[in-house]
């Protein structure tokens, strides 16, 4: 007996049931041979909406709804026969068959073998995104109590975001950012890891936007930022540090109080929280929380003094940004004798540090608070 398929597991061009369906930017899926047909014989419209699509816009896996054909068609075969291969163990099984056969929940052991194959092949990362396994790895991803194959699973998805910009936005699409936070909200060890995969999602520009208004994200991050282990601060500094290079993140992260903590992580002396406070200034918000912290600047003076290179240069590019419409910033920073140190470094740095302090010294000279000579 023939599979009846619902009509919207049908591509709305051809009228097949899909093999590889895609979003496009007005939301609709097609199955990706017809649409990218539509497109290369000149249309530049939505064939069901018929308003206009953008220039080069992306075709997006739909890999939610490429699951649910595969499950349907899953079970509509098993009623007329078992598939031999699924009992087939693992590390015997082709690639292709042991991600249709993918479910949840997967044994550690086919996820170990999908792990391997992630790490060593990046023909089977594509092979892996384009297929339903995806949205079985974050199943898994969003199960504390089972942490081994979270872990797993986390580690699958992290190779597979590290295969491009459609591969992070997919995962984005396919709901990804409710398993990592669960992951990263759960206590749990896998929490650095998960937050790892965020950053890595984070690095395209659309997912910015989408991530940093999650409501739980960024306080999320904060209470990392707070709270965590070495390694979970260090990420969450990372994923700030990504998150906050889109303007309106800024504003979320010191609305969800991370300013503290990264002056206290830079004291402790992490380069990479001194970079965020840096993209943090760039904002009103930001600035005004950051002079609101008591050793914020003698935090950074430290730095300038005893710092590495990176780190000087950051704190100079931070100093720079509080003082520049704060006079009381730039007394506090004159009492912490930062202009001394500025002199020094122009003195000896004719790169960037020197090109940083002398913007620096110029900023407090418009008070009058410093003359250089």
């Amino acid at each position: 007996m023939e599979v009846q398929y619902p009509d919207d597991f049908r591509c709305p061009i051809s009228l097949e049931v899909m093999s590889d369906p895609v979003i496009v930017a007005s939301g609709h899926t097609f199955d990706r041979a017809s649409i990218q047909r539509w497109l290369d014989s000149g249309h530049r419209t939505c064939p069901v909406t018929k308003l206009p699509l953008p220039p080069h816009s992306p075709l997006i896996p739909n890999h939610a709804l490429r699951s649910l054909i595969a499950n349907f068609s899953l079970g509509g075969a098993a009623k007329k026969s078992n598939n031999p291969w699924l009992s087939t163990p693992p590390d015997r099984q082709n690639p292709q068959n042991l991600l249709s056969s993918l479910s949840f929940p997967a044994s550690c052991a086919a996820l170990s073998i999908l792990l391997r194959l992630a790490k060593e092949q990046p023909c089977f990362r594509r092979l892996l995104a384009d297929s339903a396994a995806p949205t079985v790895l974050l199943q898994h991803a969003a199960s504390p109590d089972l942490p081994d194959h979270q872990d797993l699973s986390l580690r699958i998805l992290l190779y597979l975001s590290l295969d491009g910009d459609d591969a992070r936005v997919g995962l984005v699409v396919d709901g990804a950012l409710v398993p990592l936070m669960r992951a990263i909200c759960g206590g749990g060890p896998n929490a650095a890891l998960a937050v790892t995969i965020l950053t890595s999602l984070a690095v395209v520009e659309v997912n910015k936007c989408t991530i940093g208004a999650h409501p739980s994200v960024i306080p999320a991050l904060a209470v990392l930022l707070h709270k965590g282990k070495e390694r979970e601060r260090r990420e969450a500094a990372t994923a700030l540090y990504e998150l906050c290079k889109f303007p309106e993140n800024r504003r979320r992260a010191v609305r969800a109080g991370v300013v503290p903590a990264l002056v206290r992580f830079a004291g402790d002396g992490s380069e990479r929280a001194i970079e965020v406070m840096g993209l943090i200034a760039k904002c009103r918000e930001g600035r005004e929380a950051l002079g609101k912290v008591d050793d914020f600047v003698k935090v950074l003076a430290g730095v300038l003094r005893e710092g590495t290179a990176r780190g000087v240069e950051h704190s100079l590019l931070v100093l720079n940004l509080v003082c520049c419409d704060s006079g009381m910033m730039k007394c506090e920073v004159k009492s912490e004798g930062v202009e001394e140190v500025c002199f020094l470094m122009v003195e000896k740095d004719k790169g960037k540090i020197g090109r940083n302090a002398l913007t620096l010294i110029r900023t407090l000279e418009k008070e009058g608070m410093v003359s250089f000579m």
